[in-house]
């Protein structure tokens, strides 16, 4: 776990950010550098959380608040070198990260039968308080990047987007926004890793074909294939219709397969409606955090063999995602619809569905309002509590437990 770091020094950091932003925007006309972002903030109402239901400010309904820099520089030739920098913030209280609507709470499945002092040290110490978005309150978390474009592609090298994640975004009716996302059906255990650290990624796109390969290094006392990830993604993307395809695998700390995620999506506009499919397999044969979870828990005295059949078994996954949806335009504005469900393979049999609408209208260029309405079933033993693009939801008060949240948002843009 990413030690607390003091509130003064992430105040004094993010206050340098800004500052650093501003200047870079000030000179924007000479130096090619862009300050950009987005602040969504609106209200939701959540059915099915422990306690009851929840209504709240949130940041990042549609898309995470944020703000960024990205510049270019023109090397000729065909040849360019580019870099991004774009940190996440709440819009409704100022911080880097957040915590899930749930707390601290964990499925029942990861609890069922354990020790209380185990549930305990699960709940409040080991993995109750990493769940949520930028735990770590890293300053630039969404994505930093330096690269160099060539007329063989481009080469990119830093903090970014997974391929798989990429294509799972593209073929998203819903594009990650809302609680209606699949996403948000994969998100406690992740089913997808989002951003890779320490990578390397070659990119090329040429009339409508695209590719990318990553490798991200893993930087850990044994080496760097011990935590490192690579991905593959490819596909054909025009106006009227696209389709791809990725793949990644992560390593944890102790070299062993860990998240592995084939995705694959195609859409097709038919003019009255844009319509998407895509399929996901995901599986997890030993837990990316295994061995930081195991370690810790040892240290607090838990025997080794509890550990490795009690609770690192309970972490893996075995899954199918399927998910259909389409945006329909409707004046000046969008309504997009979508259904999504999970097919849980392993014992526990987490299966679990949603349906969702959204609605967004354009107030200007920059400037939209949202609305959007989801429902998720959850089987005998899912626990899927719906978030927004920028948090997670968490669980629900019990296994069984079906959940709805109903979001309004205002969006800008700069």
């Amino acid at each position: 776990m990413t030690p607390f770091q003091p509130r003064s020094n992430r105040c004094t950091l993010l206050a340098a950010a800004i500052g650093m932003a501003l200047s870079a925007g000030a000179a924007a006309q000479t130096a090619n550098v862009q300050l950009y972002g987005v602040v969504d903030v609106g209200v939701q109402y959540v059915t099915g959380v422990r306690g009851g239901s929840v209504t709240q400010l949130a940041s990042g309904i549609m898309e995470g608040s944020r703000v960024g820099l990205r510049g270019s520089e023109d090397l000729g030739s065909g040849w360019r070198a580019m870099f991004a920098a774009e940190m996440r913030f709440e819009g409704d209280t100022g911080a880097l990260g957040n915590r899930t609507i749930s707390g601290t709470q964990l499925p029942d499945r990861v609890l069922a039968g354990l020790p209380p002092s185990l549930q305990a040290a699960l709940t409040n110490v080991a993995i109750g308080p990493s769940l949520g978005v930028n735990t770590g309150n890293r300053l630039f978390d969404r994505q930093v990047f330096v690269g160099l474009v060539t007329p063989v592609g481009a080469v990119l090298a830093g903090r970014q987007y997974t391929p798989a994640f990429e294509i799972s975004n593209r073929f998203d009716a819903f594009a990650n926004a809302s609680a209606a996302s699949p996403g948000q059906l994969l998100s406690i255990p992740a089913g997808f890793d989002i951003r890779a650290d320490n990578s390397v990624m070659y990119r090329v796109e040429l009339q409508g074909a695209f590719a990318s390969a990553m490798y991200a290094f893993g930087e850990t006392a044994g080496g760097t294939s011990r935590g490192s990830l690579w991905g593959l993604n490819g596909g054909y993307v025009i106006d009227r219709f696209g389709v791809g395809i990725a793949y990644n695998e992560r390593k944890n700390s102790a070299g062993q397969k860990a998240l592995n995620s084939l995705v694959g999506g195609a859409n097709f506009n038919a003019g009255f409606a844009n319509v998407f499919g895509m399929v996901a397999r995901i599986r997890e044969p030993n837990p990316s955090s295994g061995p930081e979870l195991r370690a810790g828990l040892i240290a607090a005295g838990v025997p080794g063999a509890l550990i490795d059949t009690g609770v690192l078994p309970r972490l893996m996954q075995d899954a199918r995602l399927y998910h259909v949806g389409a945006r329909v335009p409707l004046g000046v504005g969008t309504l997009t619809l979508g259904h999504s469900q999970v097919d849980d393979r392993r014992a526990s049999n987490a299966d679990v569905k949603s349906y969702g609408a959204a609605y967004t209208y354009p107030l200007s260029k920059r400037t939209d309002v949202n609305l959007a309405v989801t429902r998720v079933d959850n089987s005998a033993n899912a626990q899927v509590l719906p978030g927004g693009n920028g948090f997670l939801g968490g669980v629900t008060a019990h296994a069984g437990k079906d959940a709805t949240a109903i979001q309004f948002s205002l969006r800008h843009k700069f």
